[in-house]
């Protein structure tokens, strides 16, 4: 579905990644982990043509992005829905107006369909109900569910999430790893993640990969890295995160 080959990207004299290779599988959950800073953002925003390679190209279905122009651009990111950091709701829209944002934007579907899609997806996230409550009414983890509920409004191939579990609590951060375990097995899209969460990367990874200082040092099955002896890596492991493995 998307492969990465040999990107590099600079921000005037800072070198943000170098030699970014690798190739993410259908519908599976794939997760970046590394410390801040690093570039797991930038390696996101170049899937949806916000940021591009100084060399290299990205590759999504086959088609290589990144010299796109805007119509290009924009048919390819109908395929994609994305969960920010914050959820990032409209405060002057409802949750159920949220979630309709893209379907009136981008369909041609009726206030009835939209109503009834609506519903559907609020309820495929655990928030049956809620199109009345506005962003200020709702929780941080509430806020989350709604707005994958949105990314997913228009039945996305693949699906974006920018440190979903990030300003959480523990018990609400494994309410969203499961949330986004069990909305992979239901919809069987792939799933693109960035994270500084070791614990629930491990959680709901099938594939990892480590970025450390510009570059991609490790990628592989959860197993493989969730084993690895490499020393780099587990001075990461478990000095940036306490996360100790067995």
């Amino acid at each position: 579905m998307i492969e990465y080959i040999k990107v590099y990207k600079s921000f005037g004299d800072l070198r943000v990644l170098e030699d970014i290779s690798c190739t993410i599988p259908d519908s599976r959950i794939t997760v970046f982990i590394g410390p801040s800073g690093v570039g797991k953002s930038v390696l996101m925003k170049m899937l949806v043509g916000l940021e591009k390679p100084d060399s290299g190209s990205v590759r999504v279905g086959g088609e290589d992005i990144t010299g796109m122009d805007e119509r290009s651009l924009y048919r390819l990111r109908r395929k994609m829905g994305m969960l920010f950091q914050d959820g990032a709701l409209l405060d002057s829209m409802t949750a159920g107006e949220n979630v309709a944002f893209p379907m009136r934007q981008h369909t041609s579907m009726t206030e009835g369909e939209i109503a009834r899609a609506v519903a559907q997806k609020l309820s495929l996230v655990g928030m049956p109900g809620c199109e009345g409550k506005w962003p200020s009414e709702l929780s941080g983890g509430m806020r989350k569910r709604v707005g994958l509920a949105r990314a997913i409004a228009l039945d996305p191939e693949i699906v974006l999430f920018d440190e979903p579990t990030s300003g959480l609590d523990p018990l609400m951060a494994n309410a969203i790893d499961e949330l986004v375990l069990n909305m992979q097995r239901k919809l069987g899209c792939t799933f693109v993640v960035i994270s500084h969460d070791i614990p629930g990367t491990f959680k709901i990874a099938d594939r990892v990969g480590v970025l450390y200082d510009t570059r991609l040092i490790a990628y592989g099955e959860k197993e493989e890295i969730y084993r690895s002896r490499e020393p780099l890596l587990v001075k990461f492991f478990s000095r940036d995160t306490g996360y100790t493995r067995a």
